[in-house]
């Protein structure tokens, strides 16, 4: 491998916390029921906008009544998140240990989320990970967010590294569909949030329980005959 792309939210910080006091203050400013965080778990991965229109159904509100109150809810709801951005959340057990030891490997990093980039920016700087990517990019910084392949590619392309030689990290299956449409290897790490559904069921070519164990993981791929 030359790069290694790493997901924010579920991969490198739970932010479940942010999500719950964000969403659950702006359903409140539009009146509309509040939703459990075991609902926000199988929600949240495929960008800030799905996840208000899934907490406004789970509301009951129908498709044309979310339609016409979704523009005020994405103004409170980044009212609220920029107020909350990093207070509820933690960094997972083995993160900064695994950036810091990949780096060493001289591969280069990118950080790929489809968090909006503004929050996805503050909140790594906030955590102290920032200075492990050469790259950011959110979910508003292409046209396409995951997993569409297209912002895997782009990214490859930032960081000057062909597909094949990009492993992508992630934490559901938005991550290894976007990696496989790529061209791209794909690790999953076994906690964070995959919309309810087993990790081990989206297809990925590893599956680990922390972030410090891709070191370990790429020396035994390289080690493999040819």
């Amino acid at each position: 491998m030359d790069a290694v792309i790493v997901d924010l939210d579920g991969t490198m910080v739970d932010t479940l916390g942010d999500f719950d006091a964000a969403l659950n203050a702006t359903l409140r400013d539009l009146d509309r029921p509040t939703v459990a965080r075991t609902d926000i778990e199988r929600m949240v991965g495929k960008g800030s906008m799905h996840l208000l229109r899934s907490a406004l159904a789970h509301g009951g509100l129908d498709g044309p009544s979310v339609a016409t109150v979704l523009d005020s809810a994405w103004a409170h709801y980044q009212r609220h998140y920029r107020a909350v951005n990093g207070q509820h959340s933690e960094v997972y057990p083995g993160v900064v240990e695994g950036l810091v030891a990949l780096r060493k490997q001289g591969l280069r990093l990118a950080c790929l989320t489809n968090k909006p980039l503004a929050f996805a920016r503050e909140l790594l700087r906030t955590k102290a990970l920032d200075v492990h990517f050469a790259q950011v990019f959110g979910g508003d910084s292409f046209a396409r967010s995951k997993p569409d392949p297209l912002p895997v590619i782009e990214t490859c392309r930032a960081l000057a590294s062909a597909p094949a030689r990009t492993l992508v990290v992630g934490d559901s299956l938005n991550d290894a569909q976007a990696a496989r449409g790529a061209g791209c290897p794909v690790v999953l790490v076994s906690y964070g949030y995959n919309h309810g559904a087993p990790v081990h069921d989206a297809g990925a070519d590893a599956v680990v329980d922390r972030l410090d164990a891709l070191p370990a993981w790429l020396g035994s791929v390289d080690r493999r005959p040819q």
